[in-house]
């Protein structure tokens, strides 16, 4: 019998192991991913706020809140009271934020699903020159940091 029409069930051991260890790579691989999707290991510490503090904060009008999803999930879940939608992917993004804001120290919390695109996102704004970027690591979705916005029973205004 040729390797080409030999069954599948009678794979040699060195490569049922071979198999089986691509099988259990992918897997961890994609545990991986779903820890970083879902920012279990998110935490509030540093300049991180829980939901609450960020919904409070915005309501006071001591920082400006930014909903940085895109568009489509804006009309799924709508929008947390006192956020301002400003999709993270658009090209003038960086001005439009300065525009909303009074300079590059004001202070700016992020909040998107789930706190992984706005923790890169204040990453990317300090490296910019802000100076007072806030995360809310909980999201709207919740993550480790906490349930996020929604489970949390915060106001939403639907777009």
């Amino acid at each position: 019998m040729t390797p080409a029409s030999r069954p599948s069930d009678a794979l040699s051991p060195r490569r049922r192991h071979v198999r089986r260890g691509i099988l259990l790579g992918g897997l961890a691989l994609s545990g991986l991913g779903a820890a970083h999707w879902f920012n279990i290991g998110g935490s509030i510490e540093g300049s991180a706020l829980s939901v609450q503090d960020a919904h409070a904060a915005a309501s006071a009008g001591t920082l400006t809140l930014i909903d940085i999803r895109r568009p489509d999930e804006w009309r799924t879940t709508g929008i947390g009271e006192g956020a301002i939608p400003l999709d993270m992917r658009d090209p003038a993004f960086e001005e439009k934020l300065l525009a909303l804001v009074a300079g590059v120290q004001a202070p700016v919390a992020l909040i998107c699903a789930r706190g992984v695109r706005s923790r890169h996102l204040a990453s990317r704004l300090e490296g910019a020159g802000f100076t007072n970027i806030i995360d809310v690591p909980e999201g709207m979705f919740g993550s480790g940091a906490g349930p996020g916005w929604i489970a949390a029973g915060l106001p939403l205004i639907h777009a």
